[in-house]
Formats: structure tokens, C-alpha cells, sequence
């Protein structure tokens, strides 16, 4: 099935054979990154190159603050410099609408919280939407490692959603307990001090944290303490690792 192939695996590629840190791991982390807003996309590449950070790339084709939208071809090198760190990919969905309920068997509702509008989606539409954002790397980026795996967005899932993307040959993958870093709350309820607080305390071994390559509506951007939560949870001894093809 042409759509499965272009969502297989890609984990022979040599860049994900980085050097790892030189620490005993007591504990691994799975940081997964959602495109949204990408106003700090750099900084936070540069915070994972240094640490020597791997992660879960879900990308979706969303608005940036540079007028743009995240898998247009002016990002290509921004996708291929991820690649060649050792990053791998999954799908986001393409237009990054909400599933909002589901509409009788293979069928469910999508729609835009933006108002652009929303359709039901029946089972050859979902898989569409699923592979569009995979097919739009691939294309400034051939060999990137795509793991067969897909985020919702917000996480919200619908039980048709969900059975339909297994028939894709896609898992879907939220975040675990205390794996929410927080850099889509408002910054004057959650400051970045208390977010590093919490996620220092909370995060245990085997979480899959979730976060943003830059949130619009955050005035204090979280990119802000990034540095110093990763240094903080490698110096607690965790390593972090890609989701494995089966997902966590």
C-alpha cells in the first residue's frame, strides 16, 4: 500500500547513530516535539544538539511566526539539520484540526478551531490525512527516520479515529502522567520558574514528555528554562532515547 510505505520506519539511517552522553542512564525519557508556533524552533535545536538530546518529532503542516506554515519548503533546512542529528518523525496530522467525535462506524468528525471549517472523515480521507504530513517531509527530506506513530491534536482521540489510523498502520502516541511540560499554559498562571519546579519533581523514568517548538500565546516562551530542564533531569540521570516503533 503506497500510503503504509511512505509511513514505514527508517531506523537504519546513520544519523541516528549519534554519540551518546558519557553518564550511566538510571532512567530513560521520551521527549516528543509538536511544530506549533516554532518561534524558538533554533534555541531549542541548539539546547538538544548541545545536550545531546534525541527526540520524537511530530510535524503537521501549522502556522509560524515567520507567515509561513511549518512544512512548507522554507523549513527544509530546518528538517534536514533535525535529521542529521538523529531525530526521528511522526505524523501530526496535515491541517492540525481537532477530532471532535466520531460519526458512525468508519467515520469522524474534524474540525478547525481556527474556523476554517471541518468534514467527516471516513477511512481513506484519515489515512490521507495522516500520511500528507510525511509525504511533505519526505520531500526536503528523503531519508528522514519516520516511526509508524501519530499524535492527535491535543492528544484527543476518538475510538473511530484511532481504529481507523491502526488500519493505516499508525499507533497513536499522547504523553504519559507527568509528562505535560506545561509550555501551553499561560505564563501568568505558570510562570517558567514553577513549570522547571514541577518538572524537575514530577518526571520519572520511562515518561514521554510533550512539548513545542514555540507556542504563540506563551509570553514568557518556555525555550526560556529548556536548558536548564534538561541539564536538571540528565544531572538526576535519566538518558533520553526516540520512541520505539511500537510507542511507550
Amino acid at each position: 500500500m503506497r500510503r503504509r510505505a511512505l509511513l514505514a520506519v527508517g531506523l537504519a539511517s546513520p544519523a541516528l547513530a549519534g554519540p551518546a552522553l558519557a553518564q550511566s542512564c538510571r532512567g530513560t525519557l521520551y521527549l516528543t516535539i509538536d511544530t506549533g508556533w516554532s518561534r524558538e524552533a533554533e534555541q531549542l535545536a541548539e539546547v538538544l544538539r548541545r545536550r545531546q538530546v534525541r527526540a520524537t518529532l511530530f510535524v503537521a503542516h501549522e502556522p509560524s511566526f515567520r507567515g509561513d506554515r511549518t512544512l512548507d519548503a522554507s523549513w527544509a533546512p530546518f528538517w534536514r539539520a533535525r535529521a542529521a542529528e538523529g531525530h526521528v518523525f511522526a505524523s501530526h496530522t496535515w491541517r492540525h484540526w481537532y477530532f471532535t467525535g466520531d460519526a458512525g462506524p468508519g467515520r469522524t468528525r474534524y474540525v478547525s478551531r481556527a474556523r476554517e471549517g471541518g468534514e467527516i472523515l471516513d477511512q481513506a480521507a484519515l489515512c490521507a490525512e495522516l500520511a500528507r504530513p510525511i509525504e511533505a517531509l519526505r520531500a526536503m527530506v528523503p531519508n528522514a527516520p519516520v516511526l509508524p506513530l501519530w499524535r492527535a491534536p491535543g492528544g484527543i482521540v476518538t475510538p473511530e479515529a484511532r481504529r481507523m489510523a491502526q488500519a493505516c498502520g499508525l499507533r497513536h502516541q499522547g504523553w504519559s502522567a507527568h509528562g505535560f511540560l506545561g509550555d501551553e499554559l499561560a505564563s501568568e498562571a505558570h510562570p517558567n520558574a514553577a513549570l522547571l519546579r514541577r518538572n524537575l519533581a514530577n518526571i520519572r523514568d520511562g515518561e514521554v514528555l510533550v512539548m513545542h517548538w514555540g507556542v504563540r500565546s506563551r509570553r514568557e516562551p518556555f525555550a526560556g528554562i529548556f536548558d536548564d530542564l534538561i541539564g536538571g533531569l540528565q544531572a538526576r540521570g535519566f538518558c533520553f532515547a526516540p520512541l520505539p516503533p511500537q510507542g511507550a
